[in-house]
């Protein structure tokens, strides 16, 4: 894909000045340097793409602050090869990111429009991850254990469906919480204990049950 050399410079800065004034891992950063955000917005948002902030997607729902999606990715400390279990693919922004990280990935999301559109996306960059149209709090089994799992939206307390379909030693990612959410990581230490850490206060739209057909 060629794009223009604006967007390039504009994605180079705000990716440096996140690495700046933050720890997160330098794979995580030149990941996110080579994922061009303004693809993943509708066309008259494209010149804020790389503005810090959420913008609005499809389906009342929005695509994830910069720091934000570098901050998740980077808490999932994984390497190459890892499989990840995204909840709530939105517009595939994420997704990506987690692709460019060399993980595997396996992506629900319950909209189907968002679910046609980040495909599309994905297509159109080359990207390859596993969608699937459903209920996030489900998981996915099939496709289990995983090494991680990456919630993009906020889940009114920790799903335990997931956490089972976690490796020993694995970890998830996810805002907990209703209303302001806490980002908690929970590590597996076995199949009857978790250890949590929290990470700070954030605001995600909420995680919903069952899917939205058209």
């Amino acid at each position: 894909m060629s794009e223009s050399k604006k967007y390039i410079d504009r994605r180079h800065r705000v990716m440096d000045e996140i690495a700046n004034r933050s720890n997160i891992d330098q794979r995580v950063i030149e990941a996110m340097k080579r994922v061009p955000r303004q693809m993943f917005v509708d066309s008259h948002l494209k010149e804020m793409a790389y503005y810090d902030r959420p913008l609005p997607i499809a389906a009342g729902q929005t695509i994830s602050q910069i720091y934000t999606v570098a901050m998740q990715t980077n808490l999932l400390e994984l390497e190459k090869g890892a499989t990840v279990l995204e909840v709530g693919t939105g517009c595939g922004y994420q997704t990506a990111v987690l692709c460019e990280m060399g993980f595997i990935v396996y992506s629900i999301e319950r909209q189907e429009e968002l679910y046609h559109i980040a495909q599309q996306n994905l297509d159109t960059l080359g990207y390859n991850a596993l969608l699937v149209h459903g209920d996030g709090f489900a998981g996915l089994p099939q496709y289990a254990p995983f090494d991680g799992v990456l919630i993009t939206c906020g889940a009114p307390e920790i799903p335990r469906k997931l956490i089972e379909q976690l490796i020993v030693s694995g970890k998830m990612v996810a805002p907990i919480g209703k209303g302001v959410q806490e980002m908690m990581v929970i590590k597996k230490i076995s199949e009857e204990e978790n250890q949590i850490t929290k990470e700070g206060a954030y605001k995600f739209v909420p995680m919903l049950p069952g899917k939205v057909d058209k």
